[in-house]
Order: C-alpha cells, then sequence, then structure tokens
C-alpha cells in the first residue's frame, strides 16, 4: 500500500469534528493514547502519553504557584463523615457526588469516611490547630493530588468520577489580603491557560447561582471550545469567614484579641488536558502547543534502499546531537511503518514539529521542518538548528493562542435581550455578551430558553465598551460543558 493510501485510511478512520464533535472528541482521546475507560464507571486509566501532557502542566504550573509563595503539602483522601457535617453548606453542595467508605477490611466502620471531594474540611481542621498567633499568618498551601465526585454522566477528561488536580488553600489576617490572594490566583490561571496552554480566556467571578457550595464569590477562567460550547477551567474562591467560624479556625491579633481568619481556595483539574483537545485540535486529531507537548519534534527517517538508509541513520544522530536537550525530540525509526504512516500518527498525536530526513535533505545537509498547526514547510541547515527549531517552537505556541483567539472573537456576539439571545442560540453557539444587572431572574430565563448559563462577569469589560449601562456590569452568556 502506497504512503497516500495508508495516509488516506488513517484519517478517514476519525469521525469529522463538523459530523459528530463528541465522537470526535472521544476517538482522539482514544486513538491518540491519552486515556482509556477503567474498569469502574466513570474512571479513567490515563496513558503514557496522556500522563506525559499532564505532567508537562503540572511542571509549569506548580512553578507559577510556588512563586506566589504556597507551598506544597499534602492531606488524606478520607473525611471523617462528622468534619463534612460542621458545613452544612458544603455538605449540600456536595453530597449527591460523594462516595463513601462503610467497612475497612471485614469490620464495619464506626463512621463513614468520605472520599475526598475537595478538601477544605479536613485542611479547615489542620489549620484550626496550626494557626495560633498573626505571627503564624498567611497560611498559604497547595496539594497535587486525586478527588472523587460520583458522577451521573462522564466524560475522559473533561467529567470523570476520579480525577488528579491541585488544591490550594490559604488563611488571611484580613479579607484584603484574601480577595489579594483570590485574584492573584486567578491571574495564575489565566496567564497560565494563555501562555502556556495557548487558550485565550475570560476571568471573571460567577453569579450567586454559579458559585462554589460555601464560598462568598467564585472567580473563573472560561474557554470557548471548537463546537461553541464554553469551558470552565479553573476557579479560584473567596470563602470568607464562614469555614473558619465552622471549624474554629481564629488568631491572636497584635492587641491580644482573637480573630476569625479570612480563607480562600483555588484549584484546577485534568479536565485542561480536555480544553487542550477542544481548542486546537482538528480533523486529523489533536494539536499540542509546544510547551506541554511530550515530544515537542519528531524525526521521521526516509529510506527505500539499504544504501540510502546507510546515508540517513548516520545524519539523524547528527541531528539528535546538534539539538541535544533543547527540545524534546523523538526519532521514529520503526521499520514496520511507513513514512505516511508516521505522518499522520505523529499529526492525529498533535506533535508540534516534524522533521523529514531523506537522502536529498542529507545531501543538502538539512532536514525539512513541517508545522502540525498550518502544515508549513521550512528546511533547515543541521549547523542552524539548535537554533532556528526552539525558535520555530515559540512560532508555532503564538500562532496556535492567535488561532485560538481569533475563533473565540469570530464566535462571540452581543446580544440587548432574551428575545436576541433567543434567536442567536438557535442559530449559533459561542459566547454572547449582554448588559446585566445582577438579576437571578433574568439569569434563569435564559437558561430555561436558550439553555445558555453565564459563564462569568468579566473583570476586563472593554471589549465590550458602551454595552452596559448605568448598574449594569456584562455578563457572558454561552452554553457549556
Amino acid at each position: 500500500m502506497s504512503d497516500v493510501q495508508d495516509r488516506k485510511r488513517f484519517v478517514e478512520d476519525l469521525t469529522d469534528q463538523g459530523d459528530d464533535f463528541s465522537r470526535w472528541y472521544t476517538e482522539v482521546v482514544r486513538k491518540a493514547q491519552l486515556a482509556d475507560y477503567a474498569p469502574v464507571r466513570g474512571c479513567m486509566v490515563i496513558r503514557p502519553y496522556g500522563f506525559g501532557i499532564w505532567e508537562n502542566m503540572q511542571r509549569l504550573l506548580d512553578a507559577r504557584i510556588k512563586a506566589t509563595g504556597a507551598q506544597n503539602a499534602y492531606f488524606p483522601i478520607l473525611i471523617p463523615e462528622s468534619l463534612l457535617q460542621l458545613e452544612a453548606d458544603h455538605v449540600e453542595g456536595f453530597a449527591p457526588e460523594v462516595a463513601w467508605v462503610t467497612q475497612g477490611g471485614s469490620e464495619p466502620l464506626e463512621e463513614r469516611l468520605a472520599i475526598r471531594p475537595t478538601s477544605e474540611a479536613i485542611i479547615c481542621r489542620m489549620y484550626s490547630r496550626w494557626i495560633e498567633s498573626y505571627r503564624d499568618l498567611p497560611v498559604m498551601m497547595n496539594q497535587w493530588c486525586n478527588a472523587m465526585r460520583w458522577e451521573k454522566v462522564t466524560r475522559l477528561f473533561l467529567r470523570t468520577t476520579e480525577f488528579l488536580w491541585q488544591e490550594g488553600h490559604t488563611a488571611h489576617a484580613n479579607h484584603a489580603e484574601a480577595t489579594d490572594e483570590v485574584l492573584r490566583m486567578l491571574e495564575v490561571y489565566r496567564s497560565f491557560a494563555e501562555e502556556d496552554l495557548a487558550i485565550p480566556v475570560h476571568a471573571g467571578r460567577k453569579s450567586l447561582a454559579e458559585k462554589f457550595a460555601g464560598a462568598e464569590m467564585t472567580y473563573s477562567i472560561e474557554a470557548l471550545m471548537r463546537d461553541g460550547k464554553a469551558l470552565q477551567t479553573a476557579t479560584s474562591h473567596d470563602l470568607g469567614q464562614h469555614f473558619a467560624k465552622v471549624f474554629d479556625i481564629t488568631y491572636q491579633d497584635e492587641t491580644g484579641a482573637r480573630q476569625h481568619v479570612w480563607q480562600t481556595s483555588w484549584g484546577a483539574s485534568t479536565r485542561m488536558i480536555g480544553a487542550v483537545i477542544m481548542s486546537h485540535g482538528d480533523d486529523q486529531g489533536l494539536k499540542l502547543p509546544p510547551r506541554i507537548a511530550p515530544i515537542q519534534a519528531v524525526v521521521v527517517p526516509i529510506w527505500r534502499k539499504d544504501e540510502e538508509r546507510a546515508q540517513v541513520r548516520p545524519f539523524v544522530e547528527r541531528v539528535r546531537e546538534a539539538l541535544g536537550d533543547r527540545v524534546r525530540l523523538h526519532v521514529d525509526d520503526r521499520d514496520q511503518y511507513t513514512p505516511g504512516w508516521k505522518y499522520n500518527e505523529h499529526e492525529l498525536r498533535g506533535v508540534p514539529i516534524r522533521l523529514e530526513v531523506g537522502p536529498k535533505d542529507v545531501t543538502k545537509g538539512a532536514v525539512m521542518s513541517v508545522r502540525r498547526d498550518g502544515r508549513q514547510k521550512e528546511s533547515i541547515p543541521l549547523e542552524a538548528l539548535a537554533e532556528r527549531l526552539p525558535a520555530l517552537l515559540d512560532e508555532v505556541q503564538r500562532a496556535m493562542f492567535d488561532a485560538a483567539r481569533a475563533f473565540r472573537d469570530e464566535n462571540t456576539a452581543t446580544c440587548r435581550t432574551v428575545a436576541e439571545m433567543e434567536a442567536h442560540f438557535v442559530a449559533r453557539r459561542g459566547f454572547v455578551a449582554v448588559p446585566w444587572d445582577g438579576s437571578a431572574a433574568f439569569e434563569a430565563e435564559v437558561k430555561e430558553k436558550t439553555g445558555a448559563t453565564l459563564r462569568c462577569v468579566p473583570l476586563d469589560p472593554s471589549p465590550w465598551k458602551g454595552l452596559a449601562g448605568p448598574g449594569q456590569d456584562v455578563g457572558l452568556f454561552a452554553r457549556a460543558y
């Protein structure tokens, strides 16, 4: 079978986005070997390639978190029911999703243990022991862990019963410091999404109907997927003193008086991998931003005869030596697959740059680079490769962000009434900016008639200057995952 036939057959095995986006998504996740379904309903197995993406995301985000002064710690996955019961709003918000352990070995437990849906309860109990004086504040901790929520409808990465995430929890002497922390972490998530994941987002506050259970205010970053649906990709919560009063987290201030602390929590999960897939992918599969790609460049040697093999292989080694550890490089020298098959496999898996090395390239002393994002080709001399390839990867990163932002802007509209929004969502998806006075009734009516929810009130309303009148904010509505 020829290379062209190989490539055609490989691509035709993947559903087009326009035909069935949901099916396309699931096929890409599984065919690209990111994840697969586990024997337990709603759980997933993250395969090495998918976990490699997560490791790179974790490394980059962890550095940003630590730069704020937060330290990593770890708290137990099992939480006594009595701790959850202390915080009624928190229990009410999570009760339908909590998984319980009722037996240890062959003995029934005296008290049920919740499998961590989130860690406010256990962390607050520990903070109540550790915080005594104003000198102990602020306390800023983050943990990388798993969590479990008994979801009824699941989808790989986007919503699973068990998932991986980071959750930060801080305690402060006053509300102003806590508010600063909430917004600072929101900016950390915004910059991470845009600079490392190449996903443009809107950062803003949630409505009271959409806020986190137990929080005074929730902020989020919202992204637009290629099917026109929005995805909440990270959240930052102002917890006020609610948990502090429930769990008796107090400190002695400079005057000797006892005060309750002010708290925040914030988190992002493996859902962000789903956001990357749906923000950048196309009918050929994944497009991975270079900063998080497990393989940034793949070398595909090309030969037909043994003498060509003898010519190409030493040159490929020179390529490997020239690049060293400057990029995450993989040489695909498998003999059982044709070059055309390899091209499409690595396109499916979203490798940002392909380097083709055939006899003609060896004669020129160069490699032929092919970009995954736009398929532009460029012959790069070997002596320039160490400098040019990292620069080319930076170009791909910027181009992917620009393309995603252009798509979002093209799929953002403005409306002023519910009737206008109804008409819009009959024909289109995407974000709709509307003037909003905080009315819960308006929010509920839009949801009932269009299926769209208020994603956030953007902290930066400048793109819609003049839309909101006195006493109004700009509200961003969209149908969402």
